[in-house]
């Protein structure tokens, strides 16, 4: 097995209306890595993370998982893929009606294959060693004490706290995290930040989270990669995050205070196609807990 978890090879995307939304990127991420992706809106941050959970199809290029390629993996095969290639969104996606444990059964739901108990599951009944493994998970991320509360009762940081456990219900070889805390007031953001932080240092799982805060991306990153234009322009280490580099990226001037972006200087490339895909990448990741509802 190589030392690396997943690897892009000249990974490119690009969408049938022309757009090329990401442009011959390659990188390898190995369990030592917590990789935090900066850019700007379009800059096909999004799309690099649904290339490697096979969400989407890459028009070129190579995704490796443990050395082996999964790039044009199809079937039972590209459910594994799915399972062990983790993904949580800005937008929680869980299901308001049904508790919190019974969300995070949905993420135990792809490793079964028994028909016996995925009828059962729409009675919310499940094994005993199931529901232990899925409490786990709830001690990980440390709200437990809210398994049998209605999801649509949580503050938003909670709710993402929620979605990490059931992605790790799934037992992921890598944990990917798209914009996890836009939508979060800063002192949820930083629980859910030091929530991922802890998943990667404690169960040795590579981390990658899409943001657009480089005040946490100075933070917690172990490697930074900064994308522009579909194209890979940045990546090293957090104490490389200059302002020159941070302009290079976003193309943008800089405060040379506070290193933050202060106006833009090159037109935005329009508006972002990984909006796009929202519909059905939602219905992938939400599908095991509709089914429970």
């Amino acid at each position: 097995m190589s030392h690396y978890t997943i690897a892009a090879e000249s990974l490119t995307k690009v969408y049938p209306n022309g757009t090329c939304a990401v442009q011959d990127v390659t990188f390898k991420v190995d369990s030592t890595d917590l990789v935090i992706v900066l850019g700007p809106s379009g800059a096909g941050k999004s799309t690099l993370l649904r290339c490697l959970n096979r969400i989407l199809e890459p028009t070129s290029g190579r995704v490796l998982l443990n050395g082996i390629d999964i790039t044009h993996a199809g079937g039972m095969r590209l459910q594994e893929v799915r399972k062990r290639v983790g993904i949580i969104f800005q937008q929680f996606n869980l299901v308001g009606r049904l508790t919190v444990l019974d969300n995070v059964m949905a993420g135990r739901l792809t490793h079964c294959r028994n028909v016996f108990w995925h009828a059962s599951s729409l009675f919310r009944i499940f094994p005993k060693r199931e529901k232990d493994f899925a409490f786990e998970c709830l001690k990980r991320v440390r709200i437990e004490q809210l398994a049998y509360q209605r999801a649509d009762t949580l503050s938003g940081g909670q709710m993402q706290r929620v979605a990490i456990a059931r992605t790790l219900a799934q037992e992921p070889y890598v944990f990917l995290a798209d914009e996890p805390v836009a939508s979060l007031d800063p002192a949820s953001a930083e629980i859910v930040m030091e929530t991922l932080q802890e998943i990667q240092e404690t169960q040795h799982i590579p981390v990658i989270i899409n943001l657009h805060q480089i005040g946490l991306a100075g933070r917690y990153a172990k490697r930074l990669f900064g994308m522009s234009s579909g194209g890979m322009v940045f990546e090293g280490a957090r104490s490389d995050l200059t302002p020159e580099i941070i302009e290079r990226i976003y193309g943008v001037e800089v405060d040379p205070k506070t290193g933050r972006p202060m106006g833009r200087k090159r037109p935005d490339r329009g508006p972002s196609v990984e909006t796009e895909e929202e519909a059905p990448v939602i219905a992938v990741v939400s599908k095991k807990a509709v089914a429970l509802a």
